[in-house]
């Protein structure tokens, strides 16, 4: 998410009275909280060369691709440790994630579409607009097993964009099926919705409400059908992911760790205006990848990822 100065302190603010009232030092956490790291929680650098770093998508080897959205670039993280650029321009993309067939989904903000990128590079555009209007700006997406996509589509004005005002009703979870030209909503009263993550059975969906700074579980139906919606904490997030705990990790000013059950196990300081994202990389998908303003890091973790 890329979002105005004031917009950002606002929500800045937020974050850290949600998180500050029971922050848990991570000496302090409880059992499960401290035995989450390979060592200390401190990030690691891996460089600070960009604008603003944004949807971190790992794919089957445990490469991290992510983008520079301000720049308009894809970039990869390979399990060696080398940077390089995937794709420049990329769609002022956004949030990423990889398909089933290794296709590399993106919310491409320029034009409010949703793409489908190859490993080599070949765009095919998925969703374009709905009902001949355009989406507010896809966000961020998740994959599902079924094949099926679900992702955010909140409003936040673009200076590249020709128009001032949404086109649609309303801030909304869609769900785009296998084989499917248009998406159905699935998620109408979330005020503000953003990161968005299932767990590897697709049966749970964890959506953050960024706007009321809150984050709801879900179970999933058929055909993407969304149900018994519950508060998972009173903590918004830009991005998130799960490890193969179903700990939810949620992003902001840092990242914060909570336990299936909701129970705070661990906040991790970035040293970064704001924290975008989060998933794990690498050969054994033991590395935390945190997207974070001008910068990315990496955190050593004894738990893998749980996509």
């Amino acid at each position: 998410m890329v979002v105005g100065l004031g917009q950002w302190r606002r929500w800045a603010l937020a974050v850290a009275v949600s998180v500050s009232s029971g922050q848990l030092a991570l000496g302090q956490a409880p059992a499960g909280g401290s035995s989450l790291f390979a060592g200390s929680a401190t990030p690691q650098l891996v460089a600070k060369q960009f604008k603003f770093t944004e949807g971190p998508a790992v794919d089957k080897a445990g490469n991290v691709f992510f983008t520079d959205q301000p720049n308009n670039k894809i970039w990869k993280y390979s399990t060696a440790g080398k940077l390089s650029v995937f794709l420049e321009p990329a769609g002022r993309a956004n949030g990423l994630y990889f398909d089933q067939k290794g296709n590399l989904i993106a919310c491409a903000d320029e034009q409010n579409q949703l793409w489908s990128i190859s490993s080599a590079g070949k765009v095919t555009v998925l969703l374009d607009q709905l009902g001949g209007r355009h989406f507010n700006g896809p966000n961020d997406v998740w994959v599902a097993p079924s094949g099926g996509l679900f992702f955010t589509d909140p409003y936040y004005q673009r200076d590249y964009w020709t128009r001032t005002a949404p086109e649609l009703p309303g801030q909304y979870v869609y769900y785009l099926g296998p084989g499917q030209k248009q998406p159905v909503a699935v998620e109408t009263q979330l005020k503000q919705p953003n990161g968005i993550i299932g767990t590897h059975d697709g049966r749970t969906l964890y959506v953050a409400d960024i706007g009321d700074n809150k984050t709801y579980r879900y179970q999933v139906g058929a055909n993407g059908a969304l149900t018994n919606r519950q508060l998972f904490v009173s903590q918004g997030s830009d991005g998130m992911t799960l490890d193969e705990r179903g700990n939810v990790y949620l992003t902001g000013k840092g990242v914060t760790v909570y336990s299936p059950s909701g129970q705070q196990l661990a906040h991790i300081d970035v040293p970064a205006d704001w924290t975008a994202n989060i998933c794990f990389g690498g050969k054994n998908r033991k590395t935390l990848f945190i997207t974070a303003s001008e910068a990315v890091y990496v955190l050593p973790m004894r738990v893998r990822g749980g996509q």
